[in-house]
């Protein structure tokens, strides 16, 4: 499960980096994920830190190697890539495609990885 531990740091990082932006800049992150939304900055700060938050988790699950997590990680971002789609159909905001593009590139790559190792016979092995 080596290759998908390594696409997890795309996520980790977008989270933490995202959530640092929006904390300490909330309208100008926005406005640079092309956000056409009037959203209050103390949402946006409230966004970023949930994404902090993820990302803290993200990141344990790296650190101690917590296989058994990397699939739920896929499943949670299923689920937040029908929630940003529905939310654009709704407010037809750009931000939340931007949103959606980052979060499926790493669904992507998270995917693939544990296609790969699962392959590769490094799958989760239960005892």
């Amino acid at each position: 499960m080596n290759t998908t531990r390594l696409s997890l740091y795309y996520l980790a990082t977008y989270l933490w980096l995202g959530g640092l932006a929006l904390i300490s800049a909330p309208k100008l992150s926005a406005e640079l994920m092309l956000s056409n939304g009037d959203y209050s900055a103390i949402m946006l700060r409230a966004l970023g830190m949930f994404m902090i938050g993820l990302g803290i988790i993200v990141v344990q699950v790296i650190r101690r190697r917590i296989m058994e997590l990397y699939g739920t990680t896929l499943l949670v971002r299923l689920f937040f890539l029908f929630c940003l789609m529905t939310f654009y159909l709704f407010s037809e905001d750009p931000f939340f495609l931007v949103l959606f593009a980052i979060v499926v590139f790493g669904v992507m790559l998270t995917g693939i990885s544990f296609l790969l190792d699962h392959q590769r016979g490094e799958g989760i092995s239960h005892h």
